[in-house]
């Protein structure tokens, strides 16, 4: 019986660390800490993102597996395309900024990680309806995945603010030269993204696809 509660608690924490490093997370967030001087703050930084996406994980989430909700797919689709359009939003935001202002505020990340984990939690609550039938262990799963989402994102960020420091203390132009590789990365992610949502998945077609993932 110990063994079967916490292998929800387990695989929770290890996938949750997993989810974080997903290309769309790590895109996002490198947009906000290529300007990061502190990897103090940069740590803060994925650890606010990841409260934001436990958050509506939870919410979300756990009203899909509360009362057994079926996501259409033309909503899935569009949650998922929000998340492209705010990281093309965030590129841009990258390459038009200065260094000399100051760093975003905690604010961003927390709006960030919402928006992530309402494109994200669907697809998470449904994986999980269909291989944890006991609504106590599912939301024990949920919890556990948001916890391990949160440390694996301090652990992201601290390793991309690792060469955003070192060009700070070292090279003026070298550290410009991080900022607008952020900024371009984001762009050309969410315009691929936006791409396979549109094309692959028929978002504004009239039998839209979407496979949670």
């Amino acid at each position: 019986m110990l063994a079967e509660s916490l292998t929800p608690i387990l695989l929770g924490v290890l996938l949750g660390l997993r989810h974080a490093t997903d290309a769309d997370h790590v895109v996002a967030v490198t947009t906000i800490v290529a300007r990061e001087r502190s990897l103090v703050r940069a740590a803060r930084i994925g650890a606010v993102w990841g409260v934001g996406h436990t958050l509506t994980l939870l919410l979300f989430g756990g009203a899909i597996i509360a009362f057994r909700l079926v996501i259409p797919p033309r909503v899935g689709l569009a949650l998922e395309f929000g998340v492209a359009l705010m990281l093309i939003g965030l590129g841009y935001a990258n390459l038009r900024v200065k260094d000399s202002e100051a760093a975003p505020t905690l604010a961003r990340p927390l709006l960030i990680g919402v928006v992530h984990g309402l494109a994200g939690s669907a697809a998470v609550a449904l994986l999980v309806l269909a291989t944890i039938r006991a609504p106590m262990a599912a939301a024990a799963y949920l919890v556990m995945f948001g916890i391990g989402t949160i440390l694996g994102m301090m652990l992201v960020t601290l390793l991309l603010a690792v060469p955003a420091r070192y060009a700070t203390s070292r090279v003026h132009r070298m550290r410009t030269g991080v900022r607008l590789a952020a900024g371009t990365l984001s762009i050309v992610f969410g315009l691929l993204l936006a791409r396979e949502l549109i094309v692959d998945g028929g978002l504004f077609s009239a039998a839209p696809t979407w496979q949670p993932h």
